[in-house]
């Protein structure tokens, strides 16, 4: 089993997540989700089906801009 809390992202990297999941991965409030789009920050999003969506390999790659220390 991985520890990965979605688990193996291999077969994620084109998958969607919806606002509530990126709120549970990152422990944010919707509210601030919400604000970050409204300023153009955080990972990009799409609008489908009446719904937040983003991409997995999106915010993957935005955590990976964010991450601080060294790296290795």
């Amino acid at each position: 089993m991985s520890s990965h809390p979605f688990g193996s992202h291999d077969h994620l990297q084109h998958a969607f997540l919806t606002q509530r999941d990126l709120e549970e991965r990152w422990k944010l409030s919707g509210r601030t989700l919400e604000r970050w789009r409204a300023e153009r920050y955080g990972p990009a999003w799409f609008y489908i089906g009446g719904s937040i969506r983003y991409r997995f390999d999106d915010v993957l790659a935005f955590e990976e801009r964010r991450r601080k220390g060294p790296r290795g």
